[in-house]
């Protein structure tokens, strides 16, 4: 198998990068960038640390990615399952990326950066939904923001509805950690379970 082994031959094998790819990359959020930021409702977060790289998925109602200013974005860690990866990476390493999706739209937004965990009381309550308030909020200060086109989206025909997948047609959580604690956690009462538990810890 032949590798690319050199930065001269992958540039010799792709060129010079065109000119409305290197034109949409500045510094600083726009108010149009700022206007897809607000419209998302997920954003991929993609962390580093000693042991390696973390990339986690994180959803919410959109605009839940608060622009602070046009340097600085705001996400509140809501409850999950408390590995807290990418935190542990974020509090070692500030360098992080975020990959923000609009349901519907071929465009993503990125933003590159560097991040730090807030536990100011203040900014978490202003994060609170039904009176529940996170425990950190991951303050990101934008180094590079730029849209990425919809190639991808369109190739993967994402929100086509037709392509879909059905859930049936998929191992479910439960079978998975049955298959690998030899039945000792997981199984269909998990699945039963999992739906009401999710609903009722969402914030």
């Amino acid at each position: 198998m032949s590798r690319i082994t050199n930065t001269e031959e992958l540039e010799a094998l792709y060129g010079t990068p065109v000119e409305t790819s290197l034109a949409k990359e500045v510094s600083h959020i726009t108010p149009h960038y700022r206007k897809m930021i607000e419209a998302s409702p997920f954003v991929a977060l993609a962390t580093a640390g000693p042991e390696g790289l973390d990339c986690s998925p994180r959803g919410d109602m959109a605009g839940f990615v608060r622009v602070h200013d046009e340097h600085t974005v705001m996400m509140p860690d809501r409850k999950g399952n408390n590995r807290v990866d990418s935190l542990r990476n974020i509090v070692r390493n500030p360098h992080m990326a975020l990959l923000f999706l609009l349901p519907g739209s071929g465009n993503t937004l990125r933003i590159n950066g560097r991040a730090h965990l807030s536990v100011d009381s203040d900014l978490l309550a202003s994060f609170a939904i039904d009176g529940s308030a996170p425990r950190s909020v991951i303050v990101t200060e934008v180094d590079t923001i730029y849209f990425q086109c919809a190639r991808a989206i369109v190739r993967a025909e994402l929100w086509n509805p037709d392509k879909h997948i059905d859930p049936k047609d998929l191992p479910t959580p439960g079978q998975i950690l049955a298959d690998l604690t030899d039945n000792k956690l997981g199984g269909e009462d998990y699945d039963m379970k999992w739906p009401a538990k999710a609903k009722a810890s969402l914030w």
